[in-house]
């Protein structure tokens, strides 16, 4: 398998991914991701053949060609034909075919039995599979079911299990992971545009002059991205970066400016530079009386407002009015403003998990909008406002495919008649089949198994056991209900809680389509065998599909015929994806492709030339409005779920490391990733990050033995001063990847979700430390 040195792994995740704190390496620097512009990652030398895929892990997209030999894959390297990445790879990736091999796969059906696992056939499997969900749904209702998906499933996964569960066992319970990344995103899109996901591309990176970063830590989450901003700005002294984090990041520490700003005060925040860019008239009054409205949302209805009403509701966000509720200066405020809204330069914002995982996330969506619509920054090259996802396929698996408890596909809405009708039409079933009430979303899904109203739940590619908010009190619930996971892995914390686990062929082991932050659908091909009995995910929800007795309208031969019965949902829509015998031969299309598919990939939204939506002589219209105008809302700074009190003190954070991601399902079997100083070292653990003036205060030093407390739960955790980040006082943060059941970081982690998007409020939760 691969090997790489200590050094070399040090070398490759600073220089290769984050490109150094310093911001002082280029992508055409000899490293071992890259020893000359293009080249790929590894020589792969062994390898007698090569396969086009798609990285496993964040949100980014990159394209990587697969090494096999022998029916192994033996080294993975960068695509220098893929336009995403240019050949390049996190060290993340340079070790994704070691985890094909780790010790935890899991090759045989399991079942529970007495409290024990037994290894199973499929056909016992499978059989009690059908006769457990059919008994419940008898017995308490289909509703009694539900689907618990992921944005790592491949896109016709995902399309076959929503269809399953929403057009014939009759629950709309399907929900999934970028629940808890990215639905505050999809809210703000919708609400703002009309229309879900962004309209802008990776494209713009080249163009842009301003990049603003709120809530994200790109240099650790999306090293490869940060790497192409890091490249445009040596290449490009003129070009800034603005960093706006309650905690000192590796992406601050590179920032031209940045703002350490209190928890829960992003909204006060921007809505102070807003007020800045109307008070100097920094405004594209062109822009907004031609393609904008303006409202204000009150008691749950949005109403109408004007020009005049938005610049007096502004006034109270001055920015000497809000240096106590921000914690920024009233001048650092105005200096930001101005150069995000400088009339000569092109602006793009990106956030990600800070910005989503707030009770104010939609909120914080909408007012990051506001700052592009107010400026005209918005539907040309180099200016937009782009979210960033975690997960390879959040947006092709759910968002898409309309995966989640509200949708359908082609971002189509279950509430909405017209829409139920013309999917019902593609799946073949009669008017009204569709229920026309949106199923549980995420926690209200996990709240109905401790109820006991969720009998039966599905989980597939993902790990809820570990990574849901106030984690223990839904382990309960998982435990009691029949809980069947299809995983690659065991044991995992939800593997561990299964009735049934079911083995799941990983990555390359099959053929699949991943669709990325910048609306690039991919396909991967399949480079190897599966090992053992296992089975692609798809293959066993079509199994249960023939064993309920829906197997004629399940009647796929193979990916193209699933893949193009999706397609059709989307023709038409202003998300049409390109054919899969086009996806096969390219790096990835981007959407809207109208037609045949076989024509220009989609661009720039919302604006002509770019998008074929868009007419010539409309220039810009975003046509997910009946009027074709964005919405541009009056948004007040509320405090988050909790505030701190004399209980409990502290605020918590939570985020990732580089070199690990999630739940380590996956990077956790990697030794070399495994022995990185942050992650674990010589088995001291995991580690709480505080500000050096608390640890004073309360008597802490590093490496002490501390307990974290929440009103949820407490956990044992050490301290950490001289790590990546500085927390601000007041501040503690923890990665959420430690796998350790008894120190989860998601037990001390607020449930609280947004109204709007009802994405859990991960970011801000209070608590107290104490030294052991």
């Amino acid at each position: 398998m691969l090997r790489f040195t200590r050094k070399q792994v040090l070398v490759a995740a600073a220089s290769a991914a984050a490109l150094s704190a310093i911001g002082g390496c280029s992508l055409e620097e000899e490293t071992p991701a890259q020893s000359q512009p293009g080249q790929p990652a590894q020589t792969g030398a062994d390898a007698d053949a090569w396969h086009k895929t798609v990285c496993r892990y964040c949100g980014t997209g990159c394209g990587l060609l697969v090494g096999t030999k022998q029916g192994k894959a033996v080294a993975v390297k960068g695509d220098p034909d893929n336009t995403v990445n240019k050949g390049m790879l996190c060290v993340k990736a340079y070790f994704l075919a070691n985890v094909l091999y780790a010790k935890t796969r899991i090759t045989k059906p399991l079942i529970k039995k007495n409290g024990k696992f037994e290894e199973a056939s499929w056909e016992e499997a499978l059989n009690l599979i059908v006769t457990k969900f059919t008994e419940i749904k008898t017995t308490h209702g289909s509703d009694a079911l539900a689907f618990y998906g992921s944005g790592q499933a491949s896109m016709d996964e995902s399309y076959v299990y929503n269809k399953l569960f929403k057009g014939f066992i009759g629950t709309n319970n399907v929900d999934g992971n970028p629940r808890t990344c990215m639905a505050s995103a999809v809210a703000g899109f919708n609400q703002t545009f009309g229309k879900d996901e962004p309209m802008g591309t990776y494209d713009d990176f080249e163009k842009a002059d301003v990049f603003f970063f709120i809530g994200s830590n790109a240099a650790e989450a999306h090293p490869i991205l940060w790497a192409r901003i890091i490249e445009r700005r040596n290449k490009n002294p003129h070009v800034k970066i603005i960093v706006c984090d309650p905690r000192e990041t590796r992406t601050t520490q590179v920032a031209d400016k940045k703002l350490i700003f209190k928890p829960g005060a992003d909204i006060a925040l921007l809505n102070s530079m807003a007020y800045v860019i109307v008070n100097e008239n920094l405004v594209d009054r062109n822009f907004i009386d031609s393609y904008t409205n303006f409202a204000q949302t009150v008691d749950g209805k949005d109403e109408k407002r004007d020009w005049n009403q938005y610049v007096e509701f502004l006034q109270q966000f001055k920015p000497e009015l809000v240096e106590a509720t921000t914690g920024v200066k009233a001048e650092q405020i105005y200096e930001v403003a101005r150069m995000f809204a400088e009339k000569s330069k092109e602006t793009i914002s990106l956030w990600c998990m800070g910005v989503n995982q707030r009770i104010r996330g939609t909120h914080t969506n909408n007012v990051i909008h506001n700052l592009h619509l107010i400026t005209g920054k918005i539907c040309r090259p180099g200016s937009t406002s782009f979210s960033l996802t975690g997960q390879p396929s959040a947006c092709g698996s759910v968002r898409e495919v309309g995966a989640l408890a509200h949708l359908l596909p082609g971002h189509r809405m279950i509430a909405n008649a017209q829409h139920r009708k013309e999917i019902e039409t593609i799946w073949g079933i009669a008017e009204g089949t569709i229920k026309p009430t949106p199923g549980r979303p995420l926690m209200r899904m996990f709240q109905g198994t401790v109820d006991g109203d969720i009998k039966g739940m599905w989980v597939m590619a993902t790990n809820p056991g570990h990574s849901l908010p106030n984690v223990n009190k839904y382990r309960a619930g998982m435990e009691k209900c029949f809980l069947v996971v299809s995983e690659g892995f065991h044991p995992t914390r939800t593997s561990e809680l299964a009735d049934v686990i079911l083995p799941a062929a990983v990555w390359c082991e099959k053929e699949g389509l991943y669709g990325n932050a910048e609306r690039r659908t991919q396909h991967m091909a399949k480079a190897i065998d599966a090992p053992g009995e296992t089975k692609p995910d798809v293959w066993a929800l079509l199994e249960v599909a023939k064993r309920m007795g829906y197997g004629d309208y399940f009647k796929y031969n193979s990916i193209d015929d699933i893949f193009a019965e999706y397609r059709r949902c989307t023709v038409g829509t202003g998300y049409d994806v390109a054919p899969l015998e086009r996806l096969r031969k390219e790096r990835g299309v981007r959407w809207p492709v109208v037609g045949d598919g076989m024509g220009t990939e989609g661009s720039i939204r919302y604006a002509a030339p770019w998008d074929p939506y868009v007419k010539a002589e409309e220039k810009i219209k975003f046509y997910g409005k009946p009027d074709g105008k964005a919405v541009i809302f009056f948004r007040p700074h509320l405090p988050p779920a909790e505030t701190v009190n004399a209980e409990y003190p502290m605020y918590l954070t939570t985020g990732r490391l580089l070199e690990q991601w999630h739940t380590m399902t996956m990077t956790g079997t990697v030794e070399q990733l495994n022995k990185i100083v942050e992650v674990q070292t010589a088995g001291e653990g995991w580690f709480v990050e505080m500000n050096p003036k608390d640890a004073e205060s309360l008597g802490l030093k590093d490496g002490d033995k501390v307990r974290v407390t929440s009103p949820r739960g407490q956990l044992i955790s050490k301290v950490s001063l001289h790590g990546r980040g500085t927390p601000q006082p007041g501040l503690l943060y923890m990665n959420f990847h430690d796998p350790n059941v008894e120190t989860l970081t998601n037990i001390v982690v607020s449930d609280a979700v947004d109204a709007a998007s009802a994405q859990p409020e991960y970011k801000v939760s209070i608590c107290k430390i104490q030294k052991i």
